[in-house]
């Protein structure tokens, strides 16, 4: 074989080789973008959504306290009567049952302790061991009111009936998905305006959207209040006046999209 054939044939090889490894490297590049786009391939645009409701729901709760001796029958006779007139009430004034929910019974033991050393660093007399005085019974109900005009009447009813505690007024929406989906779709729509705007800038233009992260929603503040009325003869001070106002929910996204 002539040299002439040998450097033909060597390079030859050597074309081969090289345009097998360029054909290799731009399958390993094609399938590791399909895979996984590398970050100087994508961008990522965020926005905020709102959507603002009128509620449709008022929600308070309420505690019935019976404090006293030892008699613990007593003590509960007493505070089931009471809880049961505010229940009654409650379904009287035109609360569903299935507005009404007991949150917690309690019986807690009130103890008496003794500090036999105060003052008397040398003394040895022996301490007598601390005792159950009597006991507490706190029954706690959740109630949701859907008549706002009903709101003031049914605080006040309540507190007549012995209700002693009452508390954590607040307004809501009964089914917040619905504003939550109203808020989202707004946040969406705002970065993908927003992602086009910076493809437009960039030179660039957008290719699949990778992914979309949603940070935790936010509902405004509910209105709390705790009321502490006073009763005169049976009867409690004038209901107030409660007006529920409106609610924002904000929702925001991040959207990521391949830069093609």
């Amino acid at each position: 074989m002539s040299e002439r054939i040998k450097k033909y044939l060597g390079y030859m090889g050597i074309l081969f080789l090289l345009t097998l490894s360029y054909g290799i490297a731009r399958f390993a590049n094609s399938y590791a973008a399909s895979i996984q786009p590398s970050s100087y391939r994508s961008f990522a645009v965020s926005a905020e959504g709102k959507a603002t409701t009128i509620p449709d729901v008022a929600k308070f709760s309420y505690s019935v306290i019976t404090e006293g001796g030892k008699n613990i029958k007593e003590l509960t006779d007493k505070n089931t009567t009471t809880a049961n007139d505010a229940i009654a009430f409650l379904k009287g004034s035109g609360v569903p049952k299935a507005d009404i929910k007991t949150t917690a019974y309690n019986v807690e033991p009130r103890t008496q302790y003794y500090n036999c050393y105060a003052g008397q660093i040398d003394s040895v007399r022996p301490c007598p061991p601390s005792e159950i005085v009597g006991y507490t019974i706190r029954q706690s109900v959740e109630v949701k009111i859907r008549d706002f005009s009903k709101i003031g009447d049914i605080l006040n009813g309540v507190v007549v009936k012995g209700v002693n505690n009452v508390s954590d007024l607040q307004f809501t929406s009964d089914d917040p998905t619905k504003v939550e989906d109203l808020a989202r779709a707004d946040a969406i729509q705002k970065a993908m305006n927003k992602a086009y705007g910076v493809a437009r800038a960039g030179g660039f233009e957008i290719g699949r959207l990778l992914s979309i992260d949603e940070s935790s929603g936010y509902s405004p503040r509910p209105y709390y209040a705790d009321f502490a009325f006073e009763k005169a003869g049976g009867v409690a001070s004038p209901a107030p006046s409660i007006e529920p106002g409106s609610q924002e929910t904000k929702i925001n996204v991040t959207l990521r999209y391949e830069i093609r």
